[in-house]
C-alpha cells in the first residue's frame, strides 16, 4: 500500500517510532535513523534476553547508523531528505535548529517532503523545549493519573508504552492528511503533535466536565467510585471483572438474574434508577459479597448467560494467547526462529483487501547503512570515507 513513500525515522522513545512502524507494516521504505552508538531506545529492555521493545517497534525498518551532529553528517541527511517523503522526529524546535532540519530548510531541499514531529508539550510556550515522556506528558500533566488513583490513595504510576502508543496514532493520522493535501497541492506540509495534547484529547470527556463546573476528579477524592455498575470485582479465585454501566436501567435486571438476586429486582427500594443510585453505596457492597463467593468461571458463564456488559480484567500471560485476539490478528506470529519473538502486536489498522508486509525483524545498529546510501546515490568511496571517518557506522 505504502511501498511508493520512504519515510525517514529520525524520532526516539516511542510515540514518532511507533507512528512510522505503521507505514512500514504497510510496505513504505522506512529508514531508522540513528547515532553511530545506537538509537537509545535499544537499551529500554537491554537487561533481558530479547530487546522486545525494539523489536516491536523497529520491525519492517532499515537502520542507517548516521552523525547528524556532524556537518557531513547533516549534509548526507539533506541528500536522503531530497527523495524521501516522509521525515518524522521527535526534536523540539531548538534542535531541529541544531540539525539543520527546520522545515523552511527541508521545503527548500524538498517541496514534497512532509515534516512530522512529536513533541512532549508543543511548540510554544516556556515549556516547548522541556524533556517529556508520555508518564509525565500523558499520564501525569493531563490528569489521567489522578482520576486512577485509588480513593484515599496517591496516584499510580503510568504504564510506560500506553500514551506513547496512543499518540503515535494521531502522528499517523497527521501525516495520513499531509499526503492527502500533498496528493491535491503537491505540496508537503509541516505536521505536529504532542504527548500533553493527545493525553487531553483522551481525557476529552473529564476535562470538558470540568470545564462545565463538574470535576469528577474532586467528587471521586471526596466520595471515592460510587456507581457499582462500573467497578471491578474480585472473585473466589482472586481474579476481576471489570462491568461497564453505560446503561446501568438495561445492565439492572441481566446483573440480578446473573448474581442469581432476583430478589433485588422486586425490592421497592430498587424500583427505579433513582432508588437504584440511592442505595448506591449499599448495592456495591452487596454486589462484591457476590461475586467473592464464585469462581471466575461462574462469574463469566453467568454473565454470559445474560449478556451483560463486562470484561475480564485479563493478565498480560493471557492477553498474549487469547483465542479472539489472536482470530483478529491483533496478535500475530512473526515466523521469526527467535522463541522470544514467536508472536508481537499488529498495528491497529486493517484495510479490506490490503495485506501488510511480512514481518521483518528490527535491524541491528548501521545493518543498511550503505545500502541505502547507494540507493541515494552516494558513491562507495563516499561511504567507506565517511566509514572511516566515524559519521556512520555499518554493522
Amino acid at each position: 500500500m505504502f511501498e511508493d513513500l520512504t519515510v525517514i525515522d529520525a524520532a526516539s522513545y516511542v510515540a514518532g517510532p511507533a507512528a512510522a512502524t505503521v507505514m512500514a507494516d504497510y510496505g513504505a521504505n522506512v529508514i531508522k535513523l540513528e547515532p553511530p552508538t545506537g538509537d537509545g531506545y535499544r537499551g529500554l529492555a537491554a537487561r533481558y534476553r530479547t530487546n522486545y521493545n525494539w523489536l516491536l517497534t523497529s520491525r519492517n525498518k532499515r537502520s542507517l547508523a548516521l552523525d547528524i551532529t556532524s556537518a557531513d553528517g547533516q549534509k548526507m541527511l539533506h541528500r536522503l531528505i531530497e527523495k524521501a517523503d516522509v521525515l518524522i522526529v521527535n526534536f523540539n524546535l531548538q534542535q531541529l535548529a541544531k540539525y539543520q532540519l527546520e522545515y523552511d530548510t527541508l521545503k527548500a531541499i524538498n517541496p514534497r517532503l512532509v515534516l512530522a514531529q512529536l513533541t512532549g508539550y508543543g511548540n510554544r510556550g516556556p515549556e516547548a523545549g522541556r524533556r517529556a515522556f508520555d508518564v509525565a506528558a500523558w499520564w501525569a500533566r493531563t490528569g489521567v493519573m489522578d482520576m486512577m488513583k485509588p480513593f484515599g490513595g496517591p496516584p499510580t504510576s503510568g504504564v510506560s508504552g500506553v500514551g506513547d502508543h496512543a499518540s503515535a496514532m494521531s502522528m499517523f493520522g497527521a501525516i495520513m492528511m499531509a499526503l492527502y493535501r500533498r496528493e491535491k497541492t503537491g505540496e508537503g506540509s509541516f505536521v505536529t503533535s504532542s504527548l500533553a495534547a493527545n493525553g487531553a484529547w483522551s481525557m476529552g470527556m473529564p476535562l470538558q466536565g470540568a470545564i462545565a463546573g463538574y470535576d469528577v476528579s474532586e467528587l471521586l477524592e471526596a466520595k471515592g467510585p460510587r456507581s457499582p455498575f462500573t467497578l471491578s470485582y474480585q472473585t473466589r479465585d482472586g481474579r476481576y471483572v471489570m462491568l461497564v454501566g453505560a446503561n446501568p436501567k438495561r445492565e439492572w435486571p441481566l446483573l440480578c438474574r446473573a448474581l442469581g438476586k432476583t430478589d433485588w429486582l422486586v425490592d421497592p427500594r430498587y424500583a427505579d434508577m433513582k432508588g437504584i443510585m440511592t442505595y448506591r453505596d449499599e448495592l456495591r457492597v452487596a454486589f462484591a459479597e457476590v461475586f467473592v463467593r464464585l469462581t471466575l468461571q461462574q462469574v463469566v458463564t453467568a454473565l454470559d448467560e445474560e449478556d451483560a456488559t463486562y470484561s475480564v480484567v485479563e493478565k498480560l500471560k493471557d492477553v498474549i494467547t487469547d483465542a479472539q485476539l489472536i482470530e483478529n490478528e491483533i496478535i500475530v506470529p512473526t515466523g521469526d526462529p527467535d522463541p522470544d519473538y514467536q508472536w508481537t502486536i499488529n498495528s491497529p489498522i486493517e484495510v479490506e483487501g490490503i495485506a501488510k508486509v511480512t514481518i521483518k525483524r528490527a535491524p541491528s545498529i548501521g545493518e543498511h547503512s550503505a545500502e541505502i546510501l547507494k540507493e541515494a546515490g552516494f558513491d562507495s568511496a563516499e561511504i567507506d570515507a565517511m566509514r572511516q571517518s566515524g559519521v556512520i557506522r555499518q554493522d
